[in-house]
């Protein structure tokens, strides 16, 4: 006898589901779909969420982290994302991060029975969480072949210049690619990479985030920016002229780590943002999701005040796995 299986959902599954609803109905019918078949469709997909340092951080034996050293099923990735082309089996990643094994494995066998082809990398800067997966392309590892690596033009100075990573150069494991402000990197006739120079501490390169447009639909990634008001453009206006936004969302609130001050690395906390971003419309909100989450970062714990705050106030929290169809 067939048995019908029942769950009354929690509070935050039913703010989950309800927010994958509105980001479903957005894939379908939002104003730039082509109409085009799905198995074809590119897509973004979330490879990870967190800072830097990944969750949790080595050496925190703080509550934040305890759960997920002692639970593996809560740990997640430092934040990244793959541009997935179905129609050429190819993949792109955004940045390449500490877990880059894994995140390079989760994108290339993302379609069930076929497996893709990493055909380049895009980094945003020289912060450790964004670059330092390069080192797997090495000859120590996969002993790579000319993968091609889009970068800024400090960005590339300091790959070509300063050890390790000229190695990789001359023993062509990678081939630098340089990108310019708001120049458009072709990756084929359905996709374009169009970098987004924005405010962030400089110490070895320059920053940018990625709109990536595709036959149908646009995403904006900018995993890091010190604070929306030192940017020249107007963040509200670039979520309205895009369908998907993943934006810097390290810190929940200002005094997340005690004894630091917070200026030293300036973030837009999540208040903040939400509160920046309460004069757009229910839709151009349920644009957004959150990533880069540093370890202390509340939202990360799904029943904590902060997750269902951000959820509540018609916004989104990024999990790894999520697709967003261009």
């Amino acid at each position: 006898m067939l048995k019908l299986l029942y769950f009354e959902p929690t509070a935050f599954q039913f703010l989950m589901l309800c927010s994958q609803i509105i980001f479903l109905f957005l894939a379908i019918f939002g104003s730039k779909c082509t109409g085009a078949a799905l198995p074809d469709q590119p897509f973004v997909l979330v490879l990870g969420v967190a800072q830097d340092a990944g969750y949790p951080q080595a050496d925190c034996q703080k509550d934040c982290c305890k759960t997920a050293w002692e639970q593996p099923q809560h740990r997640r990735m430092v934040s990244c994302i793959a541009v997935v082309d179905p129609a050429s089996n190819q993949f792109w990643m955004v940045d390449a991060t500490p877990d880059f094994a894994e995140q390079q494995r989760l994108a290339q066998y993302v379609l069930p029975g076929r497996q893709l082809k990493l055909a380049g990398i895009f980094l945003t800067h020289a912060h450790i969480g964004h670059y330092t997966g390069l080192m797997q392309l090495g000859r120590e590892a996969m002993g790579a072949k000319a993968v091609p690596v889009h970068a800024m033009p400090r960005m590339t100075d300091f790959l070509g210049n300063n050890g390790p990573w000229s190695q990789l150069v001359s023993l062509r494991n990678i081939e630098l690619h340089l990108l310019q402000p708001g120049s458009a990197a072709v990756l084929n006739e359905r996709l374009r990479m169009v970098p987004m120079p924005v405010p962030h501490r400089g110490e070895f390169s320059e920053t940018v985030g990625f709109r990536i447009e595709g036959p149908g639909r646009s995403l904006v990634f900018i995993p890091d920016i010190d604070k929306w008001e030192r940017w020249e453009r107007d963040i509200n206006a670039v979520v309205k002229a895009t369908d998907y936004a993943l934006l810097d969302g390290t810190f929940y609130q200002n005094g997340e780590i005690p004894g630091r001050d917070m200026s030293e690395i300036p973030h837009p906390f999540i208040e903040e943002s939400m509160a920046r971003f309460s004069q757009l419309s229910a839709m151009e909100r349920a644009k957004i999701r959150f990533i880069h989450f540093n370890h202390t970062n509340p939202v990360m714990r799904e029943n904590s005040a902060a997750a269902k705050h951000v959820l509540d106030n018609g916004f989104g929290i990024a999990s790894q796995g999520e697709r967003f169809g261009l």
